[in-house]
C-alpha cells in the first residue's frame, strides 16, 4: 500500500473537522432543544400537542436532504439579530443535523424532567452519558459533508484512495481509515456505557433501599 506521507496528518486533521462539526451541531440541538422539551412536559394540552407535531416532523427530516436542501437555498452570507454571518459549507453539514440533534435532546431531557420531579437525580443523571452517545452519533454523520465539498477525515480518505490504481491500495486505505475513526469512537461508545450502567445500577439501588427502618416498637 502506497501511503503519501501527510496521509494520516491530514486524515486526522479533517477528524477534528468532524468532531468539531459535530460539537456546533450538538450545542444547536441543546439551544433548540429546550422549548421543544419544556412544551413537551408542560400539562397545557396544546402546546403539548403543537410540540409533539413539531418533533414528529423534525424527526422524519432525512438529514441528507435537509444538507442540500440548505446549500442550494441558503445565501452565502446572512445577518442573524444584526451579526453577519457566512454560510459555509461546515455550518450547513451543522445545521442539517439539528433535527436529529434537537429532537434527541428533547426526548431525553423531557424524560430527565421527569426523573427529577419525581425526586430520581440519579436516573435524570443518565441524561449525561444519552448526550455522549448522541455526540459520537453525529461525529459520524458528519461524514455527508464530502458531498458539499467539506475537508472532513472521510472526503480525505476517500480523495487519497482515488489516486491509488489498485483496487487492493484502495480497500487498505479505506480499512485504515475506518480504522483511526474506530478507534476513538468506540473508545467513546464502550466507556459511555460503562457510565451509563453504573449510574443505572446506583439508580435502581437507590430506589429499593428503605428511606427509613421501622422500629420494632413500632411494628
Amino acid at each position: 500500500m502506497i501511503l503519501q506521507p501527510d496521509f494520516f496528518a491530514a486524515v486526522l486533521s479533517g477528524m477534528l473537522l468532524n468532531f468539531e462539526i459535530a460539537a456546533e451541531a450538538l450545542l444547536a440541538g441543546l439551544v433548540l432543544a429546550i422549548p421543544l422539551t419544556l412544551g413537551t412536559v408542560t400539562k397545557r394540552t396544546a402546546i403539548r400537542r403543537l410540540t409533539a407535531s413539531v418533533v414528529l416532523i423534525l424527526r422524519a427530516a432525512p438529514t441528507f436532504v435537509v444538507m442540500f436542501f440548505l446549500f442550494n437555498l441558503l445565501p452565502h452570507r446572512v445577518s442573524i439579530g444584526g451579526i453577519a454571518m457566512t454560510m459555509s459549507p461546515q455550518i450547513i453539514v451543522a445545521l442539517s443535523l439539528l433535527p436529529y440533534s434537537s429532537t434527541y435532546f428533547s426526548e431525553n431531557g423531557a424524560e430527565a424532567l421527569r426523573q427529577w420531579r419525581a425526586g430520581s437525580v440519579l436516573a435524570a443523571s443518565l441524561f449525561v452519558p444519552n448526550t455522549g452517545r448522541a455526540y459520537l452519533v453525529l461525529v459520524m454523520s458528519t461524514g455527508s459533508g464530502a458531498a458539499i465539498g467539506v475537508t472532513e477525515g472521510i472526503s480525505i480518505i476517500l480523495h487519497h484512495a482515488e489516486s491509488l490504481p489498485t483496487l487492493s491500495e484502495r480497500l487498505a486505505v479505506f480499512a485504515t481509515g475506518i480504522l483511526l475513526f474506530a478507534i476513538p469512537l468506540q473508545t467513546g461508545f464502550i466507556l459511555l456505557t460503562k457510565l451509563r450502567g453504573m449510574l443505572t445500577r446506583i439508580a435502581l439501588s437507590a430506589a429499593h433501599t428503605p428511606q427509613s427502618v421501622q422500629s420494632p416498637d413500632h411494628a
